[in-house]
């Protein structure tokens, strides 16, 4: 079995940013990174400490996002160099991975 080092990246915003799409777009049009993830959280904070969740009579939802997408190590740190300037200072994290195939 052969194993390969990548980079997997990780993006944290909420659904009112409206960035996922974009980011989403960007990631498989242009970028065309090898895959990408999209969690949809039930709750969560950041620095503001405001929290984000849902509940039963929730109409608008603000819940947290995830978008998670993987690739060759040069790549993703070029890509996260890219979208420094438009995403939040804190809100990107990157580690070395191992892909088996």
């Amino acid at each position: 079995m052969s194993e390969s080092t990548m980079t997997l990246v990780r993006i944290y915003c909420t659904e009112g940013e409206g960035r996922m799409r974009k980011l989403l777009a960007r990631l498989h049009d242009d970028e065309k990174v090898r895959g990408v993830t999209v969690f949809r959280g039930i709750a969560g904070f950041g620095a503001s400490g405001r929290i984000h969740s849902s509940g039963l009579i929730d109409l608008a939802l603000d819940l947290p996002l995830v978008i998670e997408f993987f690739d060759e190590p040069e790549k993703a740190a070029r890509i996260i160099e890219d979208l420094s300037g438009s995403v939040k200072p804190g809100h990107i994290v990157s580690w070395p991975i191992h892909v088996h195939g």
